[in-house]
């Protein structure tokens, strides 16, 4: 029989990949261990572009971070992280390899389906938590992007690949994925169903935190779920959104996924409050907007993990 809600911990789905995704998952299991988190699938560069090359797998990089993300706070947890992260140096065939990129693939390789050699490296990890991939198959993005050619600002042109995307010069008008209709992980679907809460960002905009709603049945899930959705801001403009308001955020998150609605939008004061428009964006997607410290107390653009846990822990416990 199932515990009644007031008895169980929530079950919270976080989207993303990257930094981004990590930080939101270091947050989060301090406020639940029922704790998923579907990850993009899109990476073509460094270690994970080689292997994905090579072996025509996922590539496994962002999987790798929020794995040791989810990893415990004691000693052996800190030291699977850590050797998780960890790269190979030298100029060898293993030059620039992250450890735990290697042992993903290499038990992919032996049990031949994603989702299972996911499970088994959380199980080795100890993780609080599960980590799916949004997409059954590795995916590609391509970008308009007005101005990629400085010398050509007015000109609009192809990006194609995440890495190139990330760091293109230039405004990204429209981000897709390649194939246009992947199919989406099972499991990660059905996670997104069962949840009570869902928080996606922080993220690079448009290859971390946007590329969800692209593959159809994840943003079917996403649009319709019974979840509260929970958006959390990035602490500055950067990289493929240099120069965007969080307003222009939301924007280009409405364009690219119009049936979305939100119930909650989080936002550090250092970058809101110079954005008068930002309460008429959050309401028109339909959420709360919350402001709240995030950023880490050095000032660098980073988040605070213990400041967004208390945030988290605000909305999760209503």
């Amino acid at each position: 029989m199932n515990a009644p809600l007031s008895e169980r911990l929530p079950n919270v789905v976080a989207l993303g990949g990257g930094h981004g995704l990590a930080a939101s998952l270091q947050a989060l299991r301090r406020v639940t261990s029922n704790l998923t988190a579907v990850v993009t699938v899109a990476d073509d560069g460094g270690s994970s572009g080689r292997l994905r090359e090579q072996f025509d797998i996922l590539p496994p990089g962002d999987l790798r971070m929020a794995l040791a993300a989810l990893c415990g706070d004691d000693h052996e947890g800190r030291l699977w992280a850590d050797v998780l992260q960890s790269r190979f140096g030298g100029a060898g065939p293993l030059s620039g390899h992250a450890i735990g990129n290697l042992l993903i693939a290499g038990i992919w390789e032996r049990l031949g389906d994603a989702v299972s050699g996911l499970d088994m490296v959380a199980r080795l990890l100890e993780v609080q938590g599960r980590v799916l991939p949004m997409a059954s198959v590795p995916l590609d993005i391509e970008a308009d992007v007005l101005g990629a050619d400085p010398e050509h600002p007015d000109v609009l042109s192809l990006v194609h690949g995440q890495a190139r995307v990330a760091v293109c010069p230039g405004e990204v008008m429209e981000v897709r994925l390649v194939p246009t209709d992947p199919p989406a992980c099972p499991e990660s679907v059905e996670a997104i169903r069962q949840a009570d809460h869902i928080v996606l960002g922080p993220g690079s905009w448009f290859t971390s935190v946007l590329v969800h709603l692209l593959v159809p049945e994840l943003a079917e899930a996403i649009t319709t779920t019974s979840a509260r959705r929970i958006l959390t801001m990035n602490l500055v403009p950067a990289d493929e959104t240099a120069g965007f308001s969080p307003s222009h955020h939301l924007e280009v998150l409405a364009e690219h996924a119009p049936t979305l609605r939100l119930d909650t939008i989080v936002c550090d004061p250092t970058y809101a409050d110079g954005d008068p428009d930002l309460p008429r964006h959050a309401a028109a997607l339909g959420a709360e907007l919350v402001i709240a410290p995030l950023r880490a107390s050095d000032g660098s653009p980073r988040h605070d993990v213990n400041r967004l846990a208390s945030v988290y822990s605000d909305l999760i416990g209503r």
